[in-house]
């Protein structure tokens, strides 16, 4: 009375049966970009973004759009204005009254992997910032570019590169008067 059919389903064409596209290759290329878009958006994209650049062009006059502006100078020393604006600052006792101090690319001097403060060093992906008027008053600052380029970086200074920078803390070098 009842007749019993088996239906099997298969990948691919309805009639042929062939594929046309690899779907592992493509659940693997979703898989990666959606790796990407998490790293970036948890902050990990500091990272991929580091720009390490030689000392050269770290000297001379950067600024942000909240008003900061920091002046690098090849002798290791830095004035600058706005500190009151940067967040990274917070902790410093009386950030709207620094102006000066000393900078150091970090640098792994032991070949350790432990990175420290080092003025020895000719370039770096990221710097400390260490004022006159305030000496417990350190911060640290991350260079970026886009996926590491180094033609036109932007810093941040930052207690944290993880957790990425305000769109008004991005500090860019000034096109005049960029060697001090």
């Amino acid at each position: 009375m009842f007749k019993y059919v088996e239906v099997r389903l298969q990948a691919g064409h309805p009639i042929s049966g062939e594929r046309s596209v690899d779907m592992r290759g493509w659940r693997a290329t979703v898989l990666a970009a959606t790796g990407v878009v998490l790293t970036a958006s948890c902050g990990y994209g500091a990272a991929v973004h580091a720009a390490k650049i030689p000392q050269e062009q770290l000297v001379g006059t950067w600024t942000s759009p909240a008003g900061t502006s920091l002046t690098f100078s090849k002798e290791h020393t830095f004035t600058g204005t706005g500190f009151d604006k940067v967040k990274a600052m917070a902790d410093c006792a009386h950030p709207e009254k620094l102006s000066n101090g000393r900078w150091a690319f970090y640098a792994s001097p032991k070949g350790d992997g432990l990175s420290v403060p080092d003025e020895s060093a000719t370039r770096g992906k990221d710097l400390q910032l260490s004022f006159t008027e305030d000496p417990t008053c350190t911060v640290w600052v991350y260079l970026y570019g886009d996926f590491g380029d180094t033609d036109d970086p932007s810093m941040c200074p930052t207690e944290d590169p993880d957790a990425g920078c305000p769109p008004d803390g991005y500090m860019k070098r000034s096109k005049a008067g960029t060697h001090s």
